[in-house]
């Protein structure tokens, strides 16, 4: 449970984007990055800086973009203590460009997310991240749908070709079970001599948590969660019960606690997120969330909404 090489990250305000376009307020962008500063968290990541030739403005709040004046905005004032300041890129969306060097910027950290088959995309954009002087990740995304040769490439390209300090592990669908994760924190492990593995749950199955769990216990040492499981569908797993296992005595839950009831679960009545049965279908069935999030957008009076067993044969028909 404790070792100091661990990094805690909260995702809250990047994952939990995906439920509403990255519209979250000022004020509670504010609130959570003070907390967690106050928690001790190691590093906070704040949200995407993705290109806006693929999100318009329009449709999209701040946090999709994480411009360097909005992010001083949410951070000035706070007393940060030793945690980092995270961003990430899509590496299919987003473009070297929109990093400026890290002496012009408040951001600590580029975590570049990638599919197996945009590992060379993303390799540049971690490689021009730390060329302009920040830490980097590379976030191996939906790896269970990665084909084997592929990933043993890509991991062999990212130990060779990268100074990042992490690569994760990412259950984009919340389909992995334990024995999954013992065995791709293995070959992570194997060919990453000279790199951390990090582990990104989702909670479809409601493992989110407890494969966070095995992945400590298998030695990885950066470990995502958000607030109150705030994230992408069935959400990720909670940075309050991540901490309360960790018994890391740099850690202080109070402020945690206290902002999940003053900011996050007030939201609950904007979007809805966490464990339900589409989610839950999708997980077990290793598909995309997308289809789920949309039955769960229908009205309540919608027939449709409740007729679990034809939107599994439905999801089952696709995987198929």
């Amino acid at each position: 449970m404790y070792r100091p090489q661990i990094k805690v990250v909260d995702c809250t305000i990047r994952d939990g984007g995906l439920m509403n376009d990255s519209k979250f307020s000022l004020e509670t962008v504010q609130d959570v990055y003070a907390s967690l500063c106050a928690s001790g968290v190691d590093i906070i990541e704040i949200g995407y800086r993705n290109s806006k030739t693929h999100f318009s403005p329009k449709d999209y709040g701040p946090w999709r973009f994480c411009d360097e004046d909005m992010v001083r905005k949410a951070v000035d004032g706070v007393d940060k203590g030793s945690t980092k300041l995270a961003v990430m890129q899509d590496a299919h969306k987003a473009v070297a460009e929109d990093i400026i060097p890290k002496e012009e910027s408040v951001v600590d950290m580029i975590r570049v997310a990638t599919y197996v088959k945009d590992v060379d995309k993303a390799i540049k954009l971690a490689n021009n991240a730390t060329d302009k002087g920040y830490e980097a990740t590379i976030n191996i995304m939906a790896i269970s749908h990665a084909l084997e040769r592929e990933l043993d490439e890509a991991l062999q390209q990212i130990e060779q070709e990268t100074k990042i300090v992490a690569c994760y592990i990412v259950d984009s669908f919340g389909a992995l079970y334990s024995e999954d994760v013992d065995y791709l924190v293995g070959k992570f492990q194997r060919y990453l001599k000279t790199k951390e593995t990090g582990i990104h749950c989702h909670n479809q199955q409601q493992l989110g948590y407890a494969n966070t769990i095995e992945a400590i216990i298998k030695n990885v040492n950066y470990l995502d969660g958000t607030l109150y499981g705030l994230g992408r569908a069935a959400g990720n797993c909670p940075l309050e019960l991540l901490i309360g296992f960790l018994k890391n005595p740099k850690f202080d839950i109070h402020p945690v606690l206290d902002v999940i009831g003053r900011t996050i679960l007030p939201l609950r009545k904007e979007m809805e997120w966490g464990y339900s049965i589409p989610y839950m279908i999708s997980g077990v069935l290793n598909a995309h969330p997308s289809e789920a999030m949309k039955l769960m957008k229908l009205d309540d009076d919608n027939p449709a909404k409740w007729e679990f067993a034809k939107f599994y044969e439905r999801m089952a028909e696709q995987a198929d």
